[in-house]
């Protein structure tokens, strides 16, 4: 375990509109803004298309799966960490058949709208670190 106490700086809210994809905007943010390290605080809305990926195995390296669907699907959830410039976020998204969770990939576009506030946090030296087993783990300097 590791851990860092890190300061929050600022907050941005960002309204995606239709049309738009969620990661390339929030991505399209994080450059624009120079956000170096931050959260993404939670997030909501509806999407037209759906890209998920999520570990299908125990053992290491871990096996991914990638799924796409079409919508409509609501947002449920929307929250992750900002390292080094990075985005690394998790989604939980529904449709009448049920919920859906998972690591949030390019190409998921927005329905009607989508809102989501990202913490600003200050720098601090902190970085994903690939370990011998091939997981990216997030690491602090002190």
């Amino acid at each position: 375990m590791d851990y860092g106490r890190l300061k929050m700086e600022d907050v941005l809210l960002l309204s995606i509109f239709p049309g738009e994809y969620v990661l390339e905007t929030i991505e399209e943010v994080i450059e624009k803004e120079g956000i170096k390290h931050g959260v993404v605080l939670t997030g909501f809305g509806t999407l037209s298309e759906v890209h998920l990926h999520w570990v299908m195995t125990t053992g290491l390296p871990p096996v991914e799966h990638f799924e796409k669907y079409e919508g409509p699907y609501e947002l449920l959830s929307l929250n992750g960490v900002i390292v080094n410039g990075v985005p690394h976020i998790h989604v939980v998204v529904s449709d009448v058949k049920g919920a859906y969770g998972g690591h949030l990939e390019h190409g998921n576009k927005v329905l009607y709208l989508c809102e989501v506030a990202i913490g600003v946090l200050a720098d601090f030296p902190m970085k994903r670190e690939v370990t011998p087993e091939g997981l990216k783990q997030l690491r602090f300097g002190r």
